[in-house]
């Protein structure tokens, strides 16, 4: 904590681990605002290759987290993308438990609408669960989710990072029958078991004698049976069974609450950088040449550190 990287990011808080890297608060201190930033821990040619993918992903959706953009010092790579300050439906379901049936529906219906935009580009997320949907601060009104973390996300037609006959997701989120090719109908299913922890409070596996005996307890145990003709074949199909198993009604608040999750670290404006001195200037400088921002292409430092990787190892990158 307290660390500048790039002479930009300054790392304020972590906020998640993952097999990619760490998820940070960090201060941008040439935009003054506070964002999410993951930094890329392993170093290594098909870690670097997914995060190209993730940095690349940039699908606008209401519901979908865009990255913002990407910066580089030496052999490490960050890149930023808004702080939804609201944390995760898996702090949601950690706090309040059980939610009802007026909280499930619009985080599925989002989900679902956000998963439809990410088919559309041919793109599957796969992994799909609650702690990858993050939350605006809503208070006690309707809830505004963002699905995040395409780290394992793959476009159908490009070439897969991992070796064959290994399959990528999180154990209980993953179709039984999910082959080892990236297919939407898998997004569906973890859909499904998330709307499933939602409406019981527990994780997966779930038996279906503590699932609700509702419309839309039976929708979600058809989505997740064995008879992969039966469930839903595409995030459209799925809104619109939901929407048939639970039709609207107006918003009554007070059952739960989405608060700020990180206001005791980042409420208090934070005070502004030291004035440069002459080697932060030169230091500064220097990143710069390396540094790209916003829209502007990553393969130019990526080239470099994959020429670098395969010089000191000597192998050779094998895409399978």
């Amino acid at each position: 904590m307290g660390e500048v990287f790039a002479g930009r990011y300054e790392l304020l808080e972590p906020i998640a681990e993952g097999g990619m890297g760490a998820v940070w608060q960090v201060h941008d201190r040439r935009e003054g605002d506070i964002k999410a930033a993951k930094l890329l821990r392993q170093r290594d040619a098909s870690s670097l290759l997914r995060f190209i993918r993730e940095q690349a992903t940039r699908i606008h959706h209401p519901h979908v987290v865009t990255p913002l953009g990407w910066a580089g010092e030496d052999d490490n790579v960050l890149f930023t993308m808004p702080l939804l300050r609201g944390g995760s439906v898996a702090m949601l379901v950690g706090d309040y438990g059980a939610l009802s049936e007026q909280w499930v529906v619009p985080i599925l219906d989002q989900t679902l609408s956000g998963l439809e935009a990410v088919h559309a580009a041919g793109v599957v997320h796969r992994d799909v669960k609650p702690g990858n949907l993050l939350l605006e601060v809503t208070g006690s009104g309707v809830p505004h989710m963002r699905l995040s973390d395409f780290g394992v996300a793959v476009p159908t037609d490009q070439p897969r990072l991992t070796e064959a006959n290994v399959m990528i997701g999180t154990p209980g989120y993953m179709a039984p029958d999910q082959g080892f090719d990236p297919d939407p109908r898998d997004d569906l299913y973890a859909t499904a078991v998330t709307g499933l922890q939602m409406l019981t409070g527990t994780r997966p596996p779930h038996d279906a004698a503590y699932v609700p005996r509702t419309p839309l307890g039976q929708l979600l145990l058809r989505a997740v049976g064995e008879d992969r003709a039966a469930r839903p074949q595409s995030a459209g199909e799925f809104r619109q069974l939901l929407a048939q198993a639970v039709p609207a009604r107006p918003w009554e608040p007070g059952e739960a609450e989405v608060l700020d999750q990180y206001a005791a670290g980042c409420t208090s404006p934070l005070p502004p950088p030291p004035p440069p001195t002459p080697r932060d200037t030169r230091e500064k400088t220097a990143m710069r040449r390396t540094e790209q921002h916003d829209d502007r292409p990553v393969w130019p430092i990526v080239v470099l550190v994959l020429a670098g990787i395969l010089l000191l190892s000597g192998g050779v990158l094998l895409l399978t």
